[in-house]
């Protein structure tokens, strides 16, 4: 059985930092790409960033230069490290594995159970 577990959300100010995690399990991590998705109640949900299993990575634009995707095949674990965050950034951020050959449809793959981010302005 496949379980994404995300931490590190909570409530920053703007300008502020934080760091988020997913820790995966009943999947073969290196076959997977794994991704970030974020959510506000009302708008469907939208790729933050994704990186594959050789480490390319692809950001949303206005996350660019802020937020880094990164990944630890040792952990099976991904990692969001959102810097300069703006009170645009409020919402539940999900953590998705999806097979590479699956890549272009995260909904084919698996979702953890989301962690809220707060920026305040």
């Amino acid at each position: 059985q496949v379980q994404l577990v995300e931490s590190g959300g909570g409530l920053v100010q703007a300008g502020g930092s934080l760091r988020l995690s997913c820790a995966a399990f009943g999947i073969i991590f290196s076959d997977n790409v794994m991704g970030w998705y974020r959510q506000v109640p009302g708008k469907q949900r939208e790729l933050v960033a994704r990186i594959t299993p050789g480490g390319s990575t692809n950001y949303e634009d206005s996350v660019k230069g802020r937020f880094t995707i990164s990944r630890d095949n040792g952990k099976s674990t991904i990692y969001l490290q959102m810097n300069s965050l703006e009170p645009e950034d409020t919402a539940k951020y999900y953590c998705n594995a999806v097979h590479m050959r699956h890549h272009y449809n995260p909904d084919l793959g698996s979702w953890g159970q989301g962690t809220q981010v707060t920026v305040s302005s």
